[in-house]
């Protein structure tokens, strides 16, 4: 007998064999059956695909590409099929795909690749750019099936950037490092459509440039050119330059993607592309389609359809089948970078985009950035510039107003806001046609100060709203109106202050808290004032706050005790109002945030236009006027010289050949000197090298941490940063208590620091700390 305590060998215990599904389970594809999905998940310690099952009733539908539900942490949410694999890695049970939501395959397999890079690029997580990159879904629009001879082959290939993909891997050559000039094999054009007809021999506006007819070749030959294109100012414009570019690459059997900053440009290069390539040709995505509309579109180029977009930087990442060209103009508007996490910029993704695919890309601009002149520097792209003759004879004349002969024919030129020769321009210029007025600020009086003192005038009511105080007598939650002392604060806010009555904003001693002023007595509590900027709205009008909104008719100065106001800075509404009593018989046309116009005729009229926002003149204006330049230096930023060059350049390219140009600002400035010789490259050149040595972008690469001081401080300190790093703050930025670090490494070391910064979020994230640290990598504001 064999004793019952004793241990069996293993072979004599028998196998359990795997038990059939119970009753409801499903069953799992019959081939293929694990799906790898990509979850609408922010939170960066997830940011990698999940397995599911795939049931056998979804084995059809469920391809790479489409969206599907899933069930994640008990919820469930969206998500896009990766892959489908024979067998996952995970050791336990599978969730099954709750439902395949459209059998559309919208995410294709380049997107999918460009997506994870532009996460890695920025230290963001793909679920955040590919809410950038697939627009929200229409049924109606998706319902409506594209045309037969214009369907083609849905991809069948496997998305990148999942686990076993090649294009996992690091990417070599990256914009900026090398002069790599990947050539690719032309492609047949799929389209369906009538084929563009190819035209040799003229390449049109880039006959104008030494380069431009060989970059047109190698577009449709199907090169991959790499170029940094200083555009020719002139009623020609940018946009027949470009639409030439786009069908140069359709005749090469490859597709094209333009991005323009606005709607109004987009409207020009819409107009521009239909006139080249003919109707059908193309499509313009820009957020006020609408969604129907816009997804619409959308499908048209993810369908194959078209094959040539233009469109606002959300246009990036449109699905182009067999691209060939990525292009982007005025690279230096701040339009171009993103709003929202992981705050990408289009010029980076469309040079992220170029490389991954062995597209040709092309900046184009009146001036060229510090950014495009590393490209250029590095040897990753080429300039196509114009002859210094053709530049002569195209640009206007201009002439700064404080010139030392300007000065002694009028001595009030130099306090004056439109001198005598700003007059003149106007005068004469309106003789011939439209003349051009850019005022920097919009609004009426923006600014507004003391006539006595010239103390800034600001708001003296009390916030709108106080947070909970921590008062000795115990916890203030409730309204203003039970906080001791709010009761006089009302009143004020209704504008019943009597006048010479200091009863907000007087200087006694004692510490603020929660928007209240604690004094000497600890059981007294004293309101405090919003402070914020007083401004006018129109010539009879009351003054408000542009902070919390409310009119403060009764101000009177802290400092003296004056209730007269002058204007500090003068804004586009109230300079249409200044010119429309100067000169009673022209008419004034205003284009700004209340209303953008495109184009404006070639008759006599005055436009007054914010930076950005200057319609295109039929034939081009006969003046122009830039007013307040020391608004546009005098900013607080890296780029204010960059910027301001920009602004003042692309309102003076719309002007006729010749045309005079007033600037009114000094002269002896270097970026004064680059508009009136028409030469921004030296500009930029000389702002390249400025940052090199000062250690700021796009010589280094930069990372700011924005947060409350505790957070910041924290993931400092948690972070493992790369060697050669170096950090700078924290420093305060408002008076919330946030505080900003910035972290500097030198541009090689641009993806180890994305990785130690994604790394770190993620660990804050797995432990649910509470503050909430922005990470922008390589922000346009960095001062």
């Amino acid at each position: 007998m064999t004793d019952s305590n004793a241990l069996l060998p293993l072979d004599a215990v028998r196998r359990v064999e795997p038990s059939k599904p119970g009753k409801g389970a499903p069953v799992p594809a019959p081939s293929r059956p694990v799906a790898r999905v990509a979850v609408d998940n922010p939170l960066p310690h997830l940011d990698r695909p999940f397995d599911y099952l795939v049931p056998a009733t979804m084995h059809e539908t469920a391809e790479p590409g489409v969206r599907v539900r899933v069930r994640f942490a008990g919820q469930l949410v969206d998500g896009f099929v990766l892959e489908r694999v024979e067998e996952s890695e995970h050791a336990g049970k599978l969730t099954a795909l709750e439902r395949v939501v459209s059998g559309e395959r919208v995410l294709t397999g380049e997107i999918a690749g460009l997506a994870r890079a532009v996460a890695d690029r920025y230290a963001g997580t793909l679920a955040d750019v590919l809410r950038l990159a697939i627009p929200p879904r229409h049924a109606r629009a998706e319902a409506n099936p594209p045309r037969p001879a214009e369907t083609t082959a849905a991809p069948t290939e496997p998305v990148p950037g999942t686990p076993g993909d090649a294009a996992t891997g690091p990417v070599s050559g990256q914009p900026g490092d090398a002069a790599t000039d990947t050539p690719t094999s032309p492609v047949t054009d799929t389209t369906g459509g009538t084929p563009v007809p190819a035209d040799g021999a003229s390449a049109g506006p880039w006959d104008d440039y030494p380069m431009g007819p060989s970059f047109l070749d190698a577009l449709r030959n199907g090169r991959a050119p790499r170029a940094v294109w200083s555009a020719l100012p002139g009623a020609r414009g940018w946009a027949g330059a470009v639409a030439e570019a786009v069908r140069a690459t359709l005749e090469g059997g490859r597709g094209a993607v333009v991005v323009v900053p606005d709607g109004k440009d987009v409207a020009l290069a819409d107009a521009e592309l239909t006139r080249v390539l003919g109707d059908g040709r193309h499509v313009a995505l820009t957020a006020d389609l609408g969604p129907a509309e816009r997804y619409r579109r959308w499908l048209r180029v993810l369908r194959g359809q078209v094959r040539a977009v233009v469109g606002t930087r959300a246009a990036v990442f449109a699905p182009v089948a067999a691209l060939g060209l990525v292009a982007i103009w005025d690279d230096g508007d701040d339009l171009h970078a993103e709003r929202l996490a992981p705050y990408p910029h289009a010029r980076e993704v469309l040079a992220l985009r170029a490389h991954r695919t062995g597209a040709a890309m092309l900046i184009g601009g009146y001036t060229r950035t510090a950014e495009a002149t590393q490209l250029i520097a590095s040897r990753w792209a080429r300039p196509i510039v114009a002859a210094r003759t053709t530049i002569r004879s195209l640009a206007p004349r201009v002439h700064p107003a404080g010139e030392d002969a300007e000065l002694a024919k009028d001595q009030a030129a130099r306090q004056a806001r439109l001198p005598s020769l700003a007059w003149r321009a106007l005068r004469q210029g309106l003789e011939s046609g439209p003349v051009l007025v850019q005022v920097p600020r919009r609004g009426y009086l923006p600014a507004l100060a003391c006539q006595n003192c010239r103390a800034p005038a600001r708001c003296e009511l009390p916030p709108t709203r106080l947070s909970a105080l921590a008062a000795p007598g115990g916890a203030v939650d409730e309204p203003n109106a039970d906080i001791p002392g709010m009761a006089m604060a009302a009143t004020a806010s209704r504008g019943t202050k009597q006048s010479g009555t200091k009863h907000v904003g007087t200087k006694h001693g004692g510490t603020t808290h929660g928007g209240l002023r604690l004094g000497g007595d600890p059981t007294s509590v004293e309101p405090l004032s919003c402070h914020g900027p007083l401004a006018l709205r129109g010539g009879h009008a009351a003054p408000y706050c542009r902070w919390c909104g409310r009119v403060d008719a009764g101000w009177r100065c802290p400092n003296c005790g004056g209730h007269r106001l002058r204007a500090v800075v003068v804004g586009a509404r109230r300079t249409a109002e200044e010119l429309g009593r100067a000169f009673p018989s022209i008419p004034v046309r205003t284009s700004g945030r209340d209303g953008v116009l495109a184009t404006v005729p070639a008759t006599r009229a005055l436009v007054v236009a914010t930076p950005g926002a200057e319609p295109v003149a039929e034939g081009g204006y006969a003046a122009a006027v830039l007013l307040d330049a020391w608004a546009l230096l005098g900013r607080p930023d890296l780029r204010a010289t960059e910027e301001a060059l920009r602004r003042w350049t692309n309102a003076a390219a719309l002007l006729l050949p010749g045309a005079e140009v007033v600037v009114l600002g000094d002269a002896a400035l270097p970026v004064v000197q680059a508009l009136l010789r028409w030469d921004p490259i030296t500009h930029a050149e000389r702002e390249l090298a400025e940052r090199a040595e000062l250690g700021f972008p796009p010589a280094v690469r930069m990372a700011t941490l924005t947060g409350s001081a505790a957070a910041v401080r924290q993931m400092l300190d948690e972070t493992r940063l790369p060697d050669g790093a170096q950090v700078l703050g924290p420093v305060p930025v408002d008076e919330a208590g946030r505080e900003r670090a910035m972290i500097r490494v030198p541009r090689g070391g641009g993806a180890a620091l994305a990785a130690a910064l994604k790394g770190a979020s993620g660990v804050r994230a797995a432990r649910k700390a509470p503050d909430v640290v922005r990470v922008s990598v390589d922000p346009l504001d960095l001062i």
